[in-house]
């Protein structure tokens, strides 16, 4: 459309140029004016080699192979297949031109209207073209009696106030999308914040977790250190001498028990080495079987190799350690778990003459050298999980809810992080459409779009959703359509797309895809959805993200397209 513009300027610059010079041929352009001056000879655009009497230009017989003689009629349509109107060039030289033909076509001055090409066949074919030609130049033999009427003045008006119309969606939607790159920005320096915020707060908080962790360890290891204090009369002595005692009683029980495993295994033994003897005693020789042979062979080994202990003395001695005998075990525990009053006393009247730093470091050292027994078997832990006592519950639930938290924190930094090196697209626009949605209603069902999120597919008779697709990046698809009247269309080029994949499974074919393709429009709009192959979607889209700068129109400036 820009070409067509910029086509009209340059015709009003040319005319005002040629006006005293004689009229170039029917079906000339502008552009091409220069190469038709003669009015003796004419020399064929792409073979100068051929020069004609200018006579000869538009007698409707093909002289030129490159049909530059005939650019008012169709004589030379044979040259190359019918097509389309040819775009309007680069530049004025014909030998740019894809193209077997030196023009792109004839040329329709279209005089209140915008001038374009169409192809030489529609030349006198007996069709007004209006919607080509508007003026009606290029019926200009009336064949079949047809005569066609200048419109461009109608048409021509119509057309200045839909471009109006496109010219003012084209800059709402450069202003929406101006908005968008606002809002994009605005999101990202809040992420940026969000970041810093975190940082500063990771880092108290393990400084925090870390005082925590270590006021626990010490609780922990204080309290597991503590002897149990008596339940009645006593000093911590007869205590601890209880606790020995039956400490004493559950090795006792633990030894009877193995001895017991003992006997029997030994039992086993004997039964077995019974059955190789008899076996070595009994087996043939003769019989040639390497298996037997081995087998005799190790029985012999183990025979003489076999250690013979005194079973009697160890079995007196496991019987003397597991008699509950105060005599045989050599202490008097009657002795010590009478004992009256504290045997600790002094200690502690001591400690009272110390100075109170070294009264803290002998505690110390007596809490870690009691965990240091408890740890190594030697004193009974008393800490029991069900009785846990109530400062190192608070203490370990103080650490634990400090772990958590810092976690979480640390969790949400690595998003942002990882949320601000994503790719949103130019501008980072698509930042500001995470999370919105926009549907549309197509026969049983709807459809909806959530940007850079998902595609679904909506029953409207009470069915459940289908999942079209998961977004996982953006593409690009070169495509040509048209652009109806109401700005709605992806028209030509390169555009935009976002791929959503994996979606739901289809049924006997693979899980669900989307390709969203984009083209600009004043707002979110889903143009249309179809299925191309099996579970495999296009969905057209409007939006302003993928709109172009617009740039305010001036007086005499040729008006941007949507």
């Amino acid at each position: 459309m820009r070409r067509i513009e910029a086509l009209l300027l340059l015709t009003t610059l040319f005319s005002s140029a040629s006006a005293a010079e004689s009229p170039r041929p029917r079906g000339v352009g502008p552009e091409f004016a220069k190469l038709y001056k003669s009015q003796d000879t004419f020399t064929c655009i792409l073979h100068p080699s051929i020069t004609i009497p200018f006579s000869r230009v538009n007698d409707d017989y093909c002289d030129c192979p490159d049909g530059s003689d005939e650019p008012g009629t169709s004589a030379c349509t044979y040259l190359s297949p019918l097509s389309p109107p040819q775009p309007l060039p680069e530049s004025p030289s014909g030998s740019s031109l894809d193209t077997t033909l030196a023009l792109p076509g004839f040329y329709c001055k279209n005089k209140g209207h915008v001038p374009k090409y169409i192809h030489h066949s529609y030349v006198n074919d007996g069709v007004c073209d209006y919607d080509l030609c508007c003026d009606g130049s290029d019926e200009w033999a009336g064949v079949g009696g047809i005569k066609c009427a200048d419109k461009c003045a109608g048409i021509g008006k119509e057309y200045r106030k839909l471009e109006e119309e496109r010219y003012k969606r084209a800059m709402e939607a450069g202003r929406r999308r101006d908005e968008l790159v606002v809002e994009a920005r605005r999101l990202r320096e809040e992420v940026k914040a969000n970041i810093g915020a975190l940082e500063v707060e990771i880092r108290e908080l393990d400084t925090r977790r870390e005082d925590l962790e270590k006021k626990y360890m010490e609780i922990d290891r204080r309290e597991r250190g503590r002897v149990v204090k008596s339940k009645g009369k006593g000093s911590r002595t007869t205590v601890l001498a209880g606790l020995a005692r039956q400490r004493v009683e559950d090795l006792r029980n633990a030894l009877v028990g193995v001895a017991e495993k003992r006997d029997g295994l030994k039992g086993r033994v004997k039964e077995l080495e019974a059955i190789l003897a008899t076996f070595k005693e009994e087996y043939n020789p003769n019989f040639n079987d390497e298996g037997v042979k081995r087998a005799v062979k190790a029985w012999e080994d183990y025979a003489a190799n076999k250690v013979e202990t005194d079973d009697d003395a160890e079995d007196r001695e496991i019987e003397e350690i597991t008699q509950p005998d105060s005599e045989t075990e050599g202490i008097n525990w009657a002795e010590w778990e009478t004992e009256e009053g504290s045997d600790v006393d002094a200690i502690y009247k001591f400690e009272a003459y110390l100075p109170a730093s070294l009264r803290e470091w002998i505690h110390n050292k007596m809490a870690d050298f009691r965990a240091m027994l408890v740890e190594n078997g030697i004193l009974a832990d008393n800490s029991n999980p069900d009785n846990e006592p109530k400062v190192v519950t608070d203490a370990r639930n103080a650490f634990q809810a400090s772990t958590n938290d810092l976690n979480a924190k640390r969790t949400s930094l690595e998003d942002l992080q990882n949320d601000l090196s994503k790719d949103y697209g130019v501008d980072d626009i698509f930042r500001a459409m995470k999370g919105k949605c926009v549907e549309t209603d197509s026969g049983e069902y709807t459809y909806e779009l959530c940007w850079l999120d998902r595609t679904m597919q909506k029953s409207k008779k009470g069915g459940g959703h289908t999942n079209m697709g998961n977004f996982v990046r953006f593409d690009k698809l070169e495509v040509d359509e048209e652009v109806g009247a109401d700005g709605r269309g992806l028209g030509q080029g390169e555009r935009i797309t976002l791929m959503y994949e994996n979606g739901q499974h289809c049924w006997n074919g693979p899980n669900r895809q989307t390709t969203v393709v984009l083209g600009c429009a004043e707002k979110d709009e889903i143009w249309k959805v179809q299925e191309q192959e099996k579970c495999m979607y296009r969905m057209d889209v409007g939006t302003p993200v993928v709109c172009g700068k617009v740039t305010p129109k001036q007086e005499g400036q040729a008006k941007d397209e949507l």
